[in-house]
């Protein structure tokens, strides 16, 4: 079964949305991301995906702090993504309560320190973060496109024994106009066995449907959730058992 992660996106300490990436899209919808948490826990949910909008664009950390509230409050196993770019910053958000960290700019720019981290850690601690723009990877908080196929990119960390992969297309995400069903299925046609959560353009129970049915494994669920789109009993009563 497909497994639900919801997200709290941060800047500045709040529960935000963006659309596209913009950040001059931001719509708050919480100033307190642990109670947020504490809903999402309280509908039966186990992950969460939690992004540091502010260090993914600055390229350090920025919300350590809010993790460790979260982790301390929750049981929920928290990925945690934005600004690691050095080893100190990946123990730190370890040391915060992560269980998890995403990787994106990071694993483009400098594979082989991703690589010694899942050697170091173990490769079910990292999570490669593929974010497109169509189909090429997009770094630096999403502000800059690269020239990078995202099978090419899968595929070598594929091959080097990595298997778990956020793929976030940029221009789904925050629409609520659907998920990229066909680029999903091309990644998993590829590369099969590999551990594929999609992120971006979630509008209804239907699409997490779609998305079990090519073979995910998980699934992000962001505005959709904020919007009411997806309600937590609807999760509670059919997805989560």
């Amino acid at each position: 079964m497909i497994e639900i992660i919801p997200a709290i996106d941060l800047i500045n300490g709040q529960c935000v949305r963006l659309s596209k990436g913009e950040f001059s899209s931001k719509k708050v919808y919480s100033d307190d991301p642990v109670s947020v948490a504490l809903r999402f826990q309280a509908a039966g949910l186990k992950r969460l995906h939690l992004v540091d909008l502010d260090g993914a664009r600055k390229g350090i950390p920025q919300n350590l702090k809010v993790l460790s509230r979260i982790a301390a409050a929750t049981s929920l196993t928290i990925d945690y993504g934005g600004g690691i770019k050095k080893e100190e910053d990946l123990l730190a958000a370890f040391d915060a309560g992560a269980s998890m960290v995403n990787i994106g700019s990071l694993a483009l720019k400098d594979r082989l320190t991703v690589l010694s981290w899942a050697e170091k850690y173990g490769s079910s601690k990292i999570i490669i973060g593929a974010d497109v723009q169509q189909e090429s990877i997009v770094i630096n908080g999403w502000q800059k496109q690269t020239a990078i196929n995202v099978l090419d990119f899968i595929g070598y960390y594929h091959r080097q024994g990595l298997n778990q992969f956020c793929c976030t297309d940029i221009e789904k995400d925050g629409m609520l106009s659907g998920t990229s069903i066909p680029l999903y299925k091309k990644v998993l046609k590829v590369f099969p066995g590999i551990e594929l959560i999609a992120s971006g353009g979630v509008s209804s129970m239907e699409d997490i449907i779609q998305l079990e049915n090519i073979g995910c494994s998980g699934v992000i669920l962001g505005k959709c959730l904020y919007e009411h789109r997806v309600t937590l009993d609807e999760l509670r009563s059919t997805i989560v058992n």
